[in-house]
């Protein structure tokens, strides 16, 4: 792009005390790999990735290799400055700049270039003021060495608000930015039929009696951002597809009197396990249901099926396996664990929640039921497992395995609006069908965990 564009620290205009405070960050920044000659071996970006949401925005830089790092916020106007030391100004650094859009909540630009010999400068110019959160990610899964910019607001965006708040529909389809299977794909012939439907999934002799008072579902669309979650062969992210089921199953709840429904993430960004459980309990949720699609080594695996937490083990090999791989979305996606969160240990420690976990598993027969009507089963019965979303002590809470993405069929029926409504209808006349035989009762004045 440019290679003197951007401005040094006395350009900045920087005071004595910020030039001193931006020498004190790299202390606490990664070592720079030294060649065995001594000298110090340039470090080339290997990809760039921005992800935009209106909780906050993360810049991803990603090395083959530890890199130097300093960084320091700058006001009047806002900007975010980070010096990379000992790296390349190659091709992927110079796209940065253009991978900005302009509906992005907190970035107005980034410029980027060469500020001396040896150091690469990046200055993000914000639309507001930020808490920026910067921290460094060791290789996982496809994932080199990762360096992360959290760009929060100042204010953070309160769920519970933002649930009241009225705003348009959103779309039914999620976009991917890292590519793959967009375009719907038709529905096998021999797929199972709804027992005693109409087509639609809904039982034409059948009436679900209205709910007492008003309840509100949190659904949590798995993975996200950084975070693809299972990839089928054909290209297709779990992240896309169950974004997709869950907004379609949130606009029918919507529908529906007495209900109302949010979303962990409508959109695609990484949300930290610990943070969607949070979400919940700060609306006060009558129910948590987490959407996803399943994978294992073998194509031939298939069916839908619905997990809740055991505190005293897997219920099977297969659920612990499970259970391992979705509550290492953290390390994939990439939490920051210098942030200190008092909620984090409130949620992990002391579960005590035996009356929770039997409403789960009354609330998980019902969804399963359900979703027999429209899929095969992986297994008949509910499964239970120590996933790290489901422990919200005080919310009845389900994981819903909605088919096996890694199966070339079930991805193929995942990818298909007409599919995708059908396992929304299911998944809701489950939910209807657990309120209709347990009532929810008036709310706790505990409820909420501020």
């Amino acid at each position: 792009m440019f290679e003197r564009d951007t401005p040094s620290i006395d350009e900045i205009g920087l005071s004595g005390l910020q030039r001193r405070t931006i020498l004190k960050f790299a202390a606490a920044s990664l070592t720079l790999l030294v060649s065995p000659v001594g000298r110090a071996a340039a470090s080339s970006a290997l990809g760039v990735r921005v992800w935009p949401a209106k909780d906050y925005t993360r810049v991803t830089l990603e090395y083959q290799q530890p890199i130097k790092f300093t960084h320091l916020l700058v006001k009047d106007p806002d900007r975010l400055v980070v010096d990379l030391e000992g790296v390349e100004f190659n091709s992927v650094l110079q796209s940065l700049p253009g991978k900005i859009s302009e509906t992005d909540p907190y970035i107005k630009l980034i410029r980027a270039g060469r500020n001396k010999p040896g150091v690469v400068r990046l200055v993000i110019e914000l639309k507001g003021e930020i808490n920026p959160q910067v921290f460094t990610l060791n290789p996982v899964g496809e994932y080199g060495y990762r360096l992360v910019l959290d760009l929060y607001p100042a204010q953070p965006v309160d769920p519970l608000m933002a649930l009241l708040e009225k705003s348009p529909e959103a779309p039914l389809k999620a976009e991917s930015q890292l590519g793959g299977g967009d375009k719907a794909q038709e529905i096998p012939r021999d797929r199972p039929k709804d027992k005693g439907s109409d087509g639609k999934g809904a039982d034409k002799s059948e009436k679900l009696p209205d709910i007492a008072r008003l309840v509100t579902v949190v659904l949590d669309p798995g993975h996200g951002g950084e975070d693809p979650g299972a990839v089928g062969q054909g290209g297709n992210y779990e992240k896309n597809v169950v974004l997709s089921i869950a907004r379609r199953l949130k606009a029918k709840i919507d529908a529906e009197q007495n209900m109302r429904s949010t979303l962990t993430r409508d959109g695609d960004f990484f949300i930290p396990l610990h943070q969607r459980v949070q979400k919940a309990r700060r609306v006060q949720a009558d129910l948590f249901v987490s959407v996803h699609a399943d994978a294992f080594l073998k194509p031939s695996a298939r069916g839908s099926s619905v997990f809740v937490l055991s505190e005293h083990g897997a219920s099977s090999t297969a659920a612990r396996w499970l259970a391992k791989k979705e509550n290492e979305a953290d390390l994939i996606g990439g939490v920051n664990l210098d942030v200190k969160d008092p909620f984090l240990a409130k949620t992990l420690l002391d579960l005590s929640q035996t009356a929770t976990l039997n409403d789960s598993l009354k609330l998980g027969k019902s969804v399963l039921g359900e979703l027999g009507r429209i899929n095969t089963l992986h297994k008949g019965e509910v499964e239970q497992a120590g996933f790290a979303v489901l422990k919200a002590p005080d919310i009845p809470s389900i994981l819903v395995e909605t088919a096996f993405i890694s199966n070339p069929e079930e991805e193929a029926r995942l990818t298909d609006e007409d599919y995708q409504d059908r396992m929304a209808d299911a998944i809701l006349r489950g939910i209807k069908r657990y309120f209709a035989k347990n009532p929810p009762l008036a709310k706790s004045k505990l409820a909420r965990l501020d």
